[in-house]
């Protein structure tokens, strides 16, 4: 009997660790926690295999909420250190969690070149159009006339199109989901997951805390009437016509991930350790 089929069936519960998310009540990274560990439950990817890599902000606490490794970087940088960790160790099943401001503001030149690069990981993003762990800044996303004692009247500033940018830039799978579906959520980052190439999830999770408005989101949030495309062209048209809140698949491309050597390591972790140590 091969390891893989003595190996007992993995659940979601396998992935969560054993501390308490601190989120405010209401928060939907709670579901979308929910949602990521369901997901990798979808693909049975053993925990010991799994990277959760983010930078700075709310949703960015997902690392320490799982058993799997973790890496909790600097703003706006997760992208980065995720790139280097996948094309370090290819056999790793890589994820990125982060928000609207520390991956589109920040880290909007690593979001860019992320999409660009094709690396095969899923970088999931928690899209509030708010900092929330700041207390309620205008983020890259936030409606122009959002008015708040922050920004009286608004900013007056293009809300950033996370979507359009991510295709345009060269993302292979591009979908939207909704943090008040986790079923719905959790199968669409499965989807992302076993798609190859760098993988574009933008979950609408509301902050109610700061933006009670989007409690209207669960009205809002609809499937999206067409079906995923591999036609990049079909797709900005489709996208640019968007209401915002068109759930599902966009685009599913079939460009070729980057090339992987899979150059075995020079170093082992005892020779790292020893060389600290000295």
């Amino acid at each position: 009997m091969t390891e893989v089929a003595a190996r007992a069936p993995v659940t979601a519960q396998n992935y969560k660790s054993g501390y308490k998310p601190i989120w405010c009540p209401g928060c939907g990274d709670y579901s979308v926690l929910s949602s990521i560990t369901k997901a990798l439950a979808m693909v049975q990817a053993p925990p010991e295999d799994v990277v959760v890599v983010s930078g700075i902000g709310c949703s960015s606490r997902i690392p320490a909420y799982t058993t799997c490794y973790g890496f909790h970087g600097v703003h706006g940088r997760a992208l980065a250190a995720a790139t280097g960790l996948k094309v370090a160790r290819p056999e790793l099943t890589v994820l990125v969690a982060g928000g609207d401001g520390d991956g589109y503001s920040i880290g909007g030149n690593h979001f860019l070149h992320a999409c660009r690069r094709n690396v095969d990981l899923t970088y999931i993003v928690m899209d509030n159009h708010v900092y929330g762990m700041t207390k309620g800044q205008p983020s890259p996303t936030t409606e122009p006339d959002w008015d708040s004692k922050l920004s009286p009247g608004g900013t007056g500033v293009r809300s950033f199109h996370p979507l359009v940018i991510a295709l345009a830039s060269g993302a292979n799978f591009v979908a939207r989901a909704f943090s008040g579906d986790p079923n719905g959520t959790a199968e669409i980052i499965a989807q992302a997951i076993r798609h190859p190439g760098f993988s574009f999830v933008e979950v609408l999770s509301p902050c109610i805390t700061f933006r009670p408005d989007q409690r209207d989101w669960k009205k809002l949030a609809h499937p999206a009437p067409v079906d995923p495309t591999d036609d990049p062209a079909r797709a900005a048209r489709r996208i640019m016509t968007d209401d915002g809140f068109n759930i599902g698949v966009l685009y599913a491309g079939n460009r070729k991930p980057y090339p992987v050597l899979g150059r075995k390591a020079k170093s082992t972790v005892a020779d790292l350790e020893a060389e600290f140590m000295q």
